[in-house]
């Protein structure tokens, strides 16, 4: 489809100009040279599809050799997900993953065009380090996020770096920036 491969090429940016380019996620550069990350595109049209797409990515990196670094993005170009809606998917994945007993072995992590942390004013920009072209379920194997944190000095500070980043950059200049990775809403 070519709005997948247009979201997709969107995704890919934002990862190489902010995810990696403003060093958001340290973790994320070693991970992408060694070919450990897996973008997949959701087809998902509704809720249930985008979290039985989610659950499916998590299936798979639970089956997936441990011996080599993995991440898995699934992008929901095409579910129509609000932040809301996609908060309820993202609950609705945690929940089953707590119950078959992958607590402890898959993080989930959440990036959408539309993120507000809960208490902070919505004009902030902190919201911008967790907000992506298109909603992002991220999978994460836990093995793999203990060892990246042991080797950095500092990891506790990462998300307060982050925001004082962002908000010395400004709403409007983060605008600009996310433009540039071609966001569409859903059609």
């Amino acid at each position: 489809m070519e709005k997948h491969s247009d979201i997709e090429a969107a995704v890919r940016d934002w990862l190489e100009q902010i995810v990696v380019g403003m060093n958001v996620c340290p973790f994320a550069s070693p991970v992408m040279r060694a070919g450990g990350l897996d973008l997949r595109m959701s087809s998902a049209r509704d809720l249930e599809g985008a979290y039985q797409d989610a659950l499916r990515a998590s299936v798979d990196l639970l089956a997936m050799d441990e011996d080599k670094p993995a991440t898995t993005l699934v992008a929901f170009p095409d579910a129509g997900m609000s932040f809301a809606d996609f908060l309820d998917v993202v609950a609705a994945l945690r929940g089953t993953l707590s119950e078959s007993g992958a607590d402890g072995i898959l993080q989930v992590a959440t990036f959408h065009p539309d993120y507000v942390f809960d208490g902070e004013p919505e004009e902030d920009p902190s919201h911008w380090t967790n907000r992506a072209p298109c909603a992002l379920v991220h999978l994460l194997r836990e093995s793999d996020v203990l060892l990246a944190v042991e080797s950095h000095p500092k990891v506790e500070a990462i998300p307060a770096r982050n925001i004082e980043h962002f908000r010395a950059l400004g709403t409007e200049r983060l605008a600009k920036l996310w433009a540039n990775f071609g966001r569409r809403e859903s059609e």
